[in-house]
C-alpha cells in the first residue's frame, strides 16, 4: 500500500540506521573509497534471526507469507493489498510504503476491525531501538489507511527449557509497545525530512561518538575513526573518565593525558605504554603458582550458543559446549600429553563430551583454565543437565585454577597487552613464537561460527576442512596456556 509519493525511499533498517547517526546513513548510501570488510558474525546473527521469525510465525498459524525473494517492493505491497481485500486473518510478512518509506511487519493479524502488529526479536528483552522499529511500522501503516490498535515486541523467553518439541508459546513472549509508539509518532516527521536532507548535501560532518557503537555496532567504524591513532585515549580499558569529554577538548593521544585523572587501572596502563614499560612482581607470581600442583590439566572448552534451544534440557543461549582441547602435564618440566574432543555436527555432544573428560582428567589433578568462569560454567551445566555424573564433574570444577589471575593482578604485565588480560593479548607479548595468525579459526565467535556452518553442510571436502581448523585452533589455546605457564616459572627462577 503506498500514498503514491515519488520521494527518496528509506527501509526501515535504514531509518533506524540513520537515527542512530545520520552519517552512517550517508555513508551506507554513499560508500567510502575504503574497505569496508563484511562483517561474517552479523550475517549469521541476521541468519538466526530470519530462523526465530519463522517459528515464531507458529503464534499465529494459518497465516500467508509475503515473500520478498521472488517479488519487487512493489509486487509485495501489492500482494498485502490483496491478501487483505480478501479477509486474511493472519499476514506474515506483511508489506507496506508511506511517503518513500518500505516497511515489512512480521506478523500482521486481523482482530475485528482493526490490526495488530507484532514484531519479532531474537534478543531475550525489549531493548530501546525496538521502540523506534515500532513506531516506524506503526507510522507506515497507520498512514497507509490501516487501523492499528495494537504493537508488540515478540522475543525469546531465555527462562524456556526445551523438552521434546519447540513449544513455541513457551519459548517466546510478548510485550505491547504501543504506548511508546504512540509517543515517538510526533517526531518521526521531522526525523525523515532531516535525514533526506543529509542525504542531498555533501558527507554530513559528524565527529565520532558514542553512537559509533551503541545500539549497534557501525560498520564504518574504520573509516569514521581512521585517524585516531592506535595509542589513544579510547585504548584505556575499563570505565572511568569520559573519554569524548577529553576527545571533544583535543586530547586524543594517552600521553596528552593528565593521568592523575586516570583511576589506578587506567594510569598503569596509560605509563606503561606511553613508557613501553614491563613490569613483573616475583612475589605475585610465586603466590599463584604455589596455588598448582600436578598433574596439571589445561582445558579449554569451544561453544556454540542459539535462540532456539537445540536439544532437551537446554534454554536459549545456553552455552553447550561442542569441542575441548586437554594438554596433561604429570610433572613439572614433563611434555604435555593432548588430547581432544570435536562432536559430529548436530549431535547433542554433552553426554559424550562429560564423559570424555571426566576419563581424561584424573581425580583430584589440578585443572588449569583461562578465565575459570566460562569453564565453570559449562562444567556446572553439565552437571545439571546428567545427575549421575555431577560428583564426578563437581569434583573437577573444586580443582579448578585460573591462569588468568596473575595477569589480571598486574602481577605480570607487558606494555603491548595495553590494558588487556586476554590470553589474545598476553601470548605475542610473552610467547611471540605462538601466534593465532594464520590459523583459519582464530576466536571464539569464529569458532562457533564454523560449528554452525559444519552443521549445515554435507560437502565431506569442506567438513574435514572445517573441523581441522576448529581442532587447530582449540589446541593453540591449550598449548598456548603451557607456554604461558612455562614463561610464569621461568621468571620465579630467575628472580
Amino acid at each position: 500500500m503506498s500514498n503514491g509519493k515519488r520521494t527518496a525511499g528509506f527501509s526501515k533498517t535504514s531509518l533506524i540506521k540513520g537515527i542512530q547517526c545520520p552519517k552512517a546513513l550517508y555513508l551506507s548510501k554513499n560508500p567510502p573509497a575504503i574497505e569496508i570488510k563484511p562483517d561474517p558474525d552479523l550475517e549469521a546473527k541476521f541468519q538466526a534471526g530470519r530462523e526465530v521469525g519463522i517459528l515464531a510465525q507458529q503464534l499465529f498459524p494459518g497465516g500467508t507469507v509475503v515473500p520478498f525473494s521472488d517479488l519487487s517492493a512493489t509486487e509485495q505491497i501489492a500482494k498485502t493489498r490483496e491478501l487483505i481485500k480478501a479477509g486474511a486473518e493472519v499476514i506474515y510478512e506483511a508489506s507496506f510504503a508511506f511517503d518513500g518509506i518500505f516497511i515489512k511487519a512480521d506478523i500482521l493479524v486481523r482482530t475485528g476491525t482493526t490490526w495488530e502488529i507484532n514484531e519479532v526479536k531474537m534478543s531475550t528483552s525489549v531493548k530501546d531501538p525496538n521502540y523506534d522499529d515500532a513506531a516506524i511500522q506503526y507510522y507506515v501503516v497507520t498512514n497507509c489507511g490501516l487501523p492499528v490498535s495494537k504493537v508488540s515486541i515478540v522475543h525469546i523467553n531465555n527462562k524456556y527449557e526445551r523438552q521434546g518439541d519447540i513449544d513455541v508459546q513457551q519459548l517466546f513472549t510478548s510485550e505491547d509497545v504501543t504506548e511508546l509508539a504512540l509517543v515517538r509518532q510526533g517526531a518521526l516527521p521531522d526525523i525523515i525530512t532531516n535525514l533526506r536532507e543529509a542525504l542531498q548535501g555533501d558527507e554530513p560532518t559528524i565527529d565520532i561518538g558514542g553512537y559509533c557503537t551503541y545500539p549497534y555496532s557501525c560498520e564504518f567504524v574504520p573509516y569514521c575513526w581512521r585517524d585516531i591513532p592506535e595509542d589513544s585515549i579510547f585504548s584505556l580499558k575499563g570505565r572511568g573518565i569520559n573519554k569524548f569529554n577529553y576527545y571533544s577538548q583535543g586530547i586524543v593521544r594517552l600521553e596528552d593525558l593528565p593521568t592523575d585523572k586516570l583511576n589506578d587501572a587506567q594510569r598503569f596502563q596509560a605509563i606503561a605504554t606511553i613508557n613501553k614499560e614491563d613490569s613483573t612482581n616475583p612475589a605475585g607470581v610465586k603466590d599463584f603458582l604455589d596455588s598448582l600442583w600436578y598433574p596439571i590439566c589445561h582445558l579449554d572448552f569451544e561453544t556454540f550458543d542459539a535462540p532456539i534451544p537445540p536439544f532437551d534440557g537446554t534454554r536459549p543461549y545456553q552455552k553447550i559446549p561442542f569441542q575441548y582441547s586437554l594438554h596433561i602435564q604429570e610433572k613439572e618440566g614433563a611434555d604435555p600429553i593432548h588430547y581432544e574432543y570435536l562432536v559430529e555436527p548436530g549431535d547433542d555432544p554433552r553426554r559424550e563430551l562429560a564423559e570424555k573428560l571426566l576419563a581424561e582428567i584424573p581425580e583430584g589433578a589440578c585443572v588449569l583454565t583461562y578465565n575459570q568462569t566460562f569453564e565453570k560454567g559449562v562444567l556446572k551445566n553439565l552437571a545439571e543437565a546428567y545427575p549421575d555424573l555431577a560428583d564426578d564433574i563437581n569434583a573437577r570444577i573444586e580443582n579448578i585454577r585460573d591462569l588468568m589471575i596473575p595477569f589480571r593482578k598486574r602481577d605480570v604485565y607487558r606494555w603491548q597487552m595495553r590494558g588487556s588480560y586476554s590470553i589474545k593479548e598476553v601470548l605475542p607479548a610473552l610467547v611471540p613464537e605462538l601466534s593465532y595468525e594464520g590459523l583459519s579459526v582464530s576466536d571464539g565467535m569464529m569458532a562457533m561460527r564454523v560449528y554452525h556452518e559444519m552443521c549445515k553442510i554435507n560437502d565431506l571436502v569442506k567438513l574435514t576442512e572445517l573441523r581441522q581448523g576448529l581442532l587447530e585452533y582449540c589446541r593453540l589455546d591449550t598449548l598456548a596456556m603451557v607456554n604461558i605457564l612455562d614463561k610464569l616459572m621461568r621468571m620465579v627462577i630467575l628472580d
